[in-house]
Parts: structure tokens; sequence; C-alpha cells
């Protein structure tokens, strides 16, 4: 009989599992195909096709694909593989605490491209992909302006504190958050247009709003201060930089892939503005799939015009993470990286650059999402990135990021 199996039954989804096929004939040829549905129903689907040792066993930790949805030997390749059936979806867990996402791995003789009714697996099984570990608490934030949700773990802290931010899509997206809480963090999903009674587009960078923020969670008595990190991706990174710049408490800042200017946005604090750089959207290509290539729409940041328009890194007391992903479709992330150190202490930042990397660089086996719809864009937006190069990124940078807020932030306690 042939059995599959996915261990552990029950992961987080940043951790690694391990897929195993056992009962098959020697050197015979299956496919392994993994999907799952996302909250609105939609699925995400992979597959590889594998020969079985002599003992008759598939493992796709130490059995490289012969070919599918990617070939050579990576271990969670079925996971960071997964695309959507619908085009230009991104596999996003909003209900983080709620449920977890299941996935379904199912095993077929040969090799199956597509799949008919009449198709029967030869075995099945299901595993659990969780975006919170046990124990960890969501609480709402509603407090004065302040709108998110904060994740704490289990205990009775006091943890380190890190605001977590998306980019301009708005809403409030809580995965990481939840991740990072897991890992031993007290982490504020923060919300700062679009959702709930805030303004439903961001007219500007309001870094009173931020700053406001960071005192909510740092008066939480499970959250350790005087200092807090900030994490942030896309918009959420040139906010993020903006708090480094301006906010004492910020001693740790993750960027990835963002801008060290303002952007389409200005920025207001107290007597302060800084005008906004305008996006040159006669420069927006237009991809053979339909989707906007945005890299152009950024001024050259090399140009006298937006010097006045920089944000002023130069103001940092902590530390600054730069991550970048050098296949990024979105922005110069690279570019924008090395300019904002060089005006930058040498020792106050650090680039972490991964070459075939694209815009969307998140935890460790999550889907490459290339393309997505985004809120407010007439068109899919391309993020860019190479499936197997950004995986890679993917996996080193998290590590990364974990350690250096671990070491600006002293170590979480809690973890799990």
């Amino acid at each position: 009989m042939v059995e599959v199996t996915v261990t552990p039954h029950s992961s987080l989804a940043d951790r690694p599992v391990r897929i195993q096929v056992w009962g098959l004939t020697p050197s015979q040829l299956i496919t392994l195909w993994v999907w799952l549905r996302d909250e609105h129903g939609e699925r995400f689907q992979a597959r590889a096709f594998f020969r079985a040792d002599a003992e008759g066993r598939v493992d796709p930790g130490s059995q490289p694909a012969l070919g599918g949805s990617y070939s050579g030997l990576c271990p969670m390749g079925l996971l960071w593989a997964l695309q959507p059936d619908t085009p230009f979806l991104r596999l996003l867990k909003r209900d983080v605490t709620g449920s977890p996402f299941r996935i379904h791995v199912e095993v077929f003789d040969g090799v199956i491209l597509g799949h008919s009714p009449r198709d029967r697996p030869l075995a099945a099984c299901e595993a659990e992909r969780w975006f919170v570990g046990a124990g960890v608490q969501r609480v709402p934030v509603r407090e004065g302006r302040v709108r998110g949700a904060l994740y704490l773990p289990p205990g009775p802290g006091p943890f380190p504190g890190v605001v977590d931010l998306f980019g301009g899509a708005g809403g409030l997206i809580e995965f990481r958050a939840g991740l990072l809480a897991s890992r031993g963090f007290a982490v504020l999903a923060l919300a700062f247009f679009a959702y709930e009674d805030l303004p439903r587009t961001m007219a500007q960078i309001d870094l009173g709003y931020f700053e406001e923020a960071t005192a909510v969670l740092l008066q939480h008595p499970k959250v350790r201060g005087p200092g807090l990190g900030v994490i942030g991706v896309s918009k959420g990174a040139e906010v993020a930089l903006a708090m480094a710049s301006f906010l004492p408490p910020v001693l740790a800042t993750v960027w990835i892939n963002g801008t060290a200017f303002l952007h389409g946005t200005p920025l207001v604090y107290k007597d302060l503005h800084i005008p906004a750089i305008p996006y040159g959207l006669e420069r927006v290509l237009i991809t053979d799939m339909g989707s906007l290539d945005n890299s152009g729409v950024f001024h050259d940041p090399q140009h006298p015009l937006p010097g006045s328009s920089a944000i002023p890194v130069e103001r940092i007391k902590g530390k600054v993470l730069f991550v970048v992903g050098e296949a990024d479709r979105s922005l110069n992330s690279q570019l924008f990286a090395r300019l904002a150190m060089a005006r930058m202490a040498p020792e106050r930042g650090r680039i972490l650059s991964y070459p075939g990397a694209g815009h969307l660089i998140e935890p460790p086996c999550s889907p490459l999402c290339s393309m997505s719809s985004m809120r407010g864009s007439p068109r899919p937006v391309l993020w860019g990135g190479e499936t197997k190069a950004h995986a890679r990124a993917q996996e080193h940078s998290w590590k990364e990021i974990i350690r250096f807020l671990e070491r600006e932030l002293g170590c979480a306690r809690g973890k799990l």
C-alpha cells in the first residue's frame, strides 16, 4: 500500500516540513501534487515528478524533482512553487489566528500534467500551516487614532516590540506579525489607510500617527522598552525609514524593497514638511501579460531635483537592515538602498542583496508572487522575481531579520 505523510502534521508557515512517500515499486515514476484553497476558495497548486528509489520511497528533501513546477533538489519546492489557478492572485492569509492553510498532498502514478475525474491518487494526506504558534494572542488596537492588531507571545513577558508595516494597498495585513510573535516579539500590525475609519487613500505620511503608534506599543505592560523595531515592505519600508530618522524609540529598522525618498506622498511631522517627488506615470510599461511595470515611474534619485525629498537618514541613531531583491520590478530598490547607505554612518546600516529576488520578499516557504492585482491599481502590478532565487532569498533573509531584531532589541523570550 502506498502512503504519503507530511511531518510535522501541524507547523508554523515559516518552518520546513518533510514530505515522504513509500510503498512504491523501485524506480516508479510518480507525480506529487500539492494544493490548498485560500479564504476566498481560490486554489493554489504545484506538482513535481519523481522516481522512487530502490526501496520504493520518494523524499523531496533528499531526491531531486525531475520536472514539474520546479526541478532539482528543493526540499520545500512544492510549497514555494504554489501558483494560483486564477491569474494575478496573491496567496495572503487574512484570518491569521482562526484557521491554518490546509495543505493537500496527493500521489499519482506517472506524469500527470493536469487532472481529470478519472485520475485517482495512490495516496493522499493533509497538513496544517499556521501563522501563529500556540498561545499567541491577538489584541485589536483602537487607541486614539491608531488602528491595528497587537500580537503577543505566550507568557508574562516583557517582550521586545516591533511595528509591522505593509505597502501601498493599505488595509491591515497580519500574517508576518503572527509569525514574528511566534518568535518571541510583541508585534503591532499597523494599518495606516484604507482600514476601518482611517483615510481611504494615503494623501500624506503623517509621522505623528506613527509616533502615536509607537507610544501605544511601548505603553503595553508586556512590551519591553525603551526602544523598539520597525519592519516594512514597499511603501511601508519608506515609512519605516522615516520613523527611524525622526522617532528616537526606533532602534532597529528592517527595510524591504523600498525607497530612500518621499514618492507620491509628502511627509508632515509637527512643523516639518518634506515634499514628495511625483510619480512619472507616463513611464509605466504594460507587459505582455497586461500587468503594469512601475519601475520607471520613480524619477532618477541621483538627479539633483529629488534632493529636497530625501528622507534624512543621516539622522538615524539606530541600525537599519536593508533587504533588496535585485529582480524587483516595482522600483530600483538596490539603488535606493545604496543611496541611503551613502548618507548614513557606515556602522548604522547593512545591505542584504539577492540576485533574482523580486519585490515581495516574505517569510520562507511563501510562494513567489511575481504579479498580482492590487487595490487602487487599474491593472495587475508586476513585482518581479525568479522562483528559485526568490525562495532562497526569503529563507536567508528571514533568518537574518530575526537575528538582527534579536541583536538590536535583546533576545526574545517565549519562542515557539
